[in-house]
């Protein structure tokens, strides 16, 4: 394949080219002022991309990968004078976002600039050496929602073990994470129960940033062969933010998660998408957002909810149908979730206290109806089948997740030595970093408090 220096005045063409998209994304616009936080992208930008310069580059990325003013990683990188970019690595969801979950991405040709798309969710889901024959270094620049079983995070180690295998050096342009840096809550993961949904040993929601993340999968040897390790830190991110505070656009990730508040919908439903019987808003205008069965009475099973006391949460009930003719003539009822306060939801008490309540207005069924392969991916997601036999034998589902608390604190205290931006202290207020001092730069080591542990939804 031809590299741009193979035609005559490309060089000119990509100098100028590349001015013109800087100017488009340094122009004086109320999109900019919003914008408190430089991504990773931002920042490697105004480094003249010196990690790049005379390397040839893969970069894993979609729709997603976008900096601060909206113009995508890919286009930069492109034009960026003296960065080669040779291969472009398409996650779940492919390159646009436009295939559903589980749907096989294809391998195919960008249109614009000839370059190959490697699917990374198809014949394979690791890089292979054919494909990274033409790359030195591969960089990753996805958003992620800060959740475990969302399976951009497995394709970043998987990718990250594919260049240690290869010799090739590995970049994360870091992102916030959605749910913000403070949170760790959930299942730990149990080695037998490792697949594409849960590939690390972290929690359900895990409270880092991709590049801290990817700093951890190197430091705890979850892969056979690390690479070379760069991670390109925003500046102005502090782990207190949720997505709202950092005045950066949301690009959707993925189909169903259209806006930043779906990151915190999709760990409170997600698990009872694989309940027989049950629908978590996912097949309408509010993907994960909803809890509703044919078999539901919305005003009862809004009002049980509603007296758990779970802060931050609004229950209202409603009636909806799902889109696609199958499904048109089919109503269900149940609850519409309203996030009054994000950050004093506790994301992971709430949503076991959803699977428990769903189960229990249905007498049962939605777990004893699941067929084999809807119970095994429900153990995947979960990262092991105490859930699911917890509520096949009408346990208590506030001992299972106090149960976790160990494991968890004994998580906060292993991350630390990983987190690139300071962890708050437990005085000080949401809004201010804990330490009073500025986001880390690049490689440094922050030592934090752990944090306290999340609230529980009350009993009735």
């Amino acid at each position: 394949m031809k590299g741009p220096a193979s035609y005559p005045h490309m060089e000119q063409l990509i100098r100028f080219s590349f001015g013109f998209l800087v100017l488009l994304s340094t122009l004086p616009s109320a999109l900019q002022a919003a914008a408190v936080v430089d991504l990773g992208i931002d920042v490697l930008a105004k480094r003249q991309f010196r990690e790049l310069q005379g390397k040839r580059v893969g970069l894993i990325t979609n729709a997603s990968g976008v900096n601060k003013n909206g113009v995508s990683t890919f286009d930069l990188l492109l034009h960026a004078p003296g960065v080669r970019l040779t291969a472009i690595f398409a996650p779940e969801h492919g390159l646009y976002g436009t295939t559903w979950a589980g749907e096989k991405v294809d391998s195919l040709r960008e249109p614009r600039s000839g370059l190959p798309i490697y699917s990374l969710f198809g014949e394979t889901r690791k890089p292979t050496p054919e494909m990274l024959r033409e790359v030195d270094i591969l960089v990753y620049d996805v958003q992620d929602i800060g959740c475990r079983s969302y399976t951009y995070i497995s394709t970043l180690g998987l990718a990250m073990e594919a260049a240690g295998e290869n010799g090739k050096e590995f970049c994360v342009l870091d992102r916030p994470d959605p749910l913000g840096g403070v949170r760790s809550e959930g299942m730990p993961l149990e080695s037998r129960f490792r697949s594409f949904v849960g590939e690390w040993d972290v929690p359900y929601v895990y409270g880092l940033t991709a590049g801290e993340l990817a700093q951890m999968i190197a430091g705890e040897q979850w892969v056979s062969k690390r690479p070379q390790l760069t991670v390109v830190t925003m500046n102005g991110w502090r782990r207190e933010m949720i997505w709202e505070d950092t005045g950066l656009l949301w690009i959707p990730p993925s189909p169903n998660i259209p806006e930043p508040e779906s990151a915190f919908f999709y760990v409170l439903t997600g698990l009872l998408g694989e309940m027989s019987g049950v629908n978590n808003g996912v097949g309408t205008p509010l993907p994960f957002a909803l809890v509703g069965s044919p078999a539901l009475d919305p005003y009862a099973f809004a009002r049980t909810l509603g007296q758990r006391g779970i802060p931050g949460l609004v229950f209202r009930p409603t009636w909806y149908r799902l889109f696609g003719k199958e499904a048109r003539n089919q109503v269900y009822g149940g609850a519409q979730i309203h996030l009054r306060d994000p950050r004093s939801v506790p994301l992971i008490p709430t949503a076991l206290t959803l699977l428990e309540e769903a189960n229990k207005a249905l007498n049962g069924s939605p777990i004893a109806g699941m067929r084999a392969e809807d119970s095994s991916m429900f153990d995947k997601l979960c990262g092991g089948d105490s859930v699911r036999l917890a509520l096949q034998q009408g346990k208590s589902i506030q001992d299972l997740w106090e149960s976790w608390e160990p494991y968890l604190e004994e998580y906060r205290m292993r991350r630390q030595k990983y987190l690139l931006y300071p962890e708050v202290t437990a005085h000080a207020p949401l809004g201010a970093t804990g330490s009073g001092r500025p986001p880390a730069e690049a490689g440094e080591a922050v030592v934090p408090k752990a944090q306290p542990v999340p609230a529980k939804a009350k009993e009735p």
